[in-house]
């Protein structure tokens, strides 16, 4: 079962529990209005306000830190792509028999970094290029610390070029954990849990009118549903509706001009 799915069925049943216990809560007033009309919202609107805010609280967290954590994954490619380039360049400091051999390993790194992020959804293709990829980092810093070591090769190039790869290298550790980097599963599981308490209150607040007000009920229900969608896709930018894959142009047009 894919992401996408995934994430709309969820969703899915949060908007429809929510339009449950609405209807629960209505019944719920409804009754105690009839047993008790004047002592049914005593004391009532304090507890529902705390309850809303906070609900507004969690999402406005959940989707701050989402929106957040989704900027910082669109800039590291961008860095991921101005580091590469840079190590790139530095090359033409090593002696000239020393660059193409290691250009060509660079651009078949760049290839492998742009597979690696192609394949996400596929674990196991997704595992075998960032092993790929890591197997490349070794070869390409096995090559530069040799060609810095060989006659002719300038002291200064070596040290230019060698953190430049070191800081290449490291920026890809960098996206990995950006990626699995999500908030706690408490933090969602508390926000489906209050949205479903604030649901059964909202529907317990508009007990008391002869018919059901389908407008409102499906509404509350719609907009929290569609909030609690976006902060999921925007925690999984690779999986949902919300992507970075534009981003992945910085990679690509570097390799086109890696000649």
């Amino acid at each position: 079962m894919g992401y996408a799915f995934f994430a709309f069925t969820l969703t899915l049943l949060l908007f429809l529990g929510m339009l449950s216990l609405l209807e629960i809560g209505r019944r719920i007033g409804n009754r105690r209005q009839a047993v008790d009309p004047e002592g049914a919202r005593a004391g009532t609107g304090t507890v529902e306000n705390a309850v809303f805010a906070l609900l507004g609280l969690l999402i406005a967290f959940t989707f701050s830190g989402a929106t957040h954590r989704f900027d910082d994954r669109r800039d590291l490619i961008v860095e991921e792509a101005n580091d590469i380039g840079t190590a790139y360049l530095r090359l033409d400091l090593l002696p000239e028999a020393a660059r193409p051999r290691l250009k060509e390993l660079l651009r078949h790194y760049v290839d492998t970094r742009i597979e690696v992020y192609r394949k996400i959804r596929d674990t196991t293709a997704f595992q075998t290029e960032l092993s790929r990829s890591n197997a490349l980092q070794g070869e390409i810093w096995r090559e530069a610390v040799a060609a810095s070591a060989a006659q002719g090769a300038a002291t200064d190039a070596t040290k230019l070029l060698l953190p430049a790869l070191n800081t290449m290298f490291d920026i890809t550790t960098t996206r990995t954990m950006a990626n699995l980097l999500h908030p706690p599963f408490v933090i969602y599981l508390m926000l489906f849990g209050v949205a479903l308490v604030s649901a059964l209150l909202a529907g317990y607040g508009m007990a008391g009118s002869r018919s059901r007000n389908w407008l409102h009920m499906i509404g509350f229900a719609l907009v929290l549903a569609a909030a609690v969608y976006v902060t999921l896709d925007l925690e999984f930018p690779r999986r949902g509706l919300v992507r970075v894959d534009d981003f992945d142009q910085a990679l690509i047009g570097l390799r086109n001009g890696m000649k």
